[in-house]
């Protein structure tokens, strides 16, 4: 595929590997070409069905070996990802979107290399209106989100403060603060709440209400955005991955959309 923009991604587990799949059948204008896993026996195993196999590279490889470089790996080495993607001028596209707020200076050095870090919509709806809303002046914007407890569990603010989420009979606040505390509280949880927070009026505006609701089957978020321009009310209800309830389903096909949106002729939405 002459032409085709090169694309590699880190972690191949509930969303880096639906989205290899994706790529392999054919997406027209992306190519995959490379990948990388923690585990790379299972990694060989994922992609060796594959009608293209891509290179299995280490994760500061990936890089070299595309255009585009999609992040779907624990949050824990996003950094190695990200530095290596912005210093290559590469297209970075993360989906551990919290991690980008401990680390904003990304931004200004991918300013330097010609980078881009283009953050997809995620296990979220209604960006495009927050971020035309937040063209003008905005009031507030908060998001709530209740996910079955199982989705929460050991998440470090819950062990930092000794709260248990399972077995619950009833609904239960387990956090209430700003998007930056959040995603430092929750890395696996709140990713929407990040890339809200980008797409709005900032982590330390952006306010989070986290429960653990036992009534819950899927991972729901609503936002509440007071603007000079709208007021937005918006809830979606995500089910989640059998690999990983921590995500939903809709994730990887969110971040394939992203994708696609690189090359498509026709492109809805900002």
């Amino acid at each position: 595929m002459a032409g085709s923009l090169r694309v590699a991604i880190g972690g191949l587990g509930a969303i880096g590997g639906h989205l290899a799949k994706a790529l392999d059948v054919g997406v027209e204008g992306l190519r995959l070409t490379a990948v990388a896993a923690r585990d790379q026996g299972k990694a060989l195993q994922a992609i060796a069905g594959f009608r293209n196999p891509p290179a299995l590279v280490p994760l500061a490889k990936l890089a070299e070996q595309a255009d585009v470089v999609v992040e779907a790996t624990p949050a824990a080495v996003f950094e190695t990802i990200a530095e290596a993607a912005i210093a290559g001028g590469r297209i970075f596209v993360p989906s551990s979107v919290g991690a980008l707020l401990s680390r904003m200076h990304l931004i200004d050095r991918a300013r330097e290399t010609g980078a881009r870090i283009i953050v997809p919509t995620g296990a979220l709806l209604g960006l495009d209106a927050v971020r035309a809303a937040a063209e003008g002046p905005v009031a507030s914007v908060t998001i709530e989100t209740r996910k079955p407890p199982r989705g929460l569990e050991g998440a470090p603010y819950l062990v930092e403060n000794g709260i248990e989420v399972l077995g619950l009979a009833a609904p239960r606040l387990v956090f209430k603060g700003n998007a930056f505390d959040a995603a430092r509280g929750f890395p696996a949880n709140v990713n929407v709440a990040a890339a809200l927070a980008l797409a709005g009026i900032g982590p330390e505006r952006t306010m989070v209400e986290i429960w653990a609701d036992p009534a819950v089957t899927r991972n729901t978020h609503t936002i509440r955005v007071e603007a000079a321009a709208a007021r937005l009310t918006m809830t979606i209800e995500n089910v989640p991955s059998e690999e990983n309830p921590r995500t939903g389903k809709i994730t990887p096909l969110s971040i394939l959309a992203c994708l696609r949106g690189l090359t498509s002729t026709l492109k809805v939405g900002t």
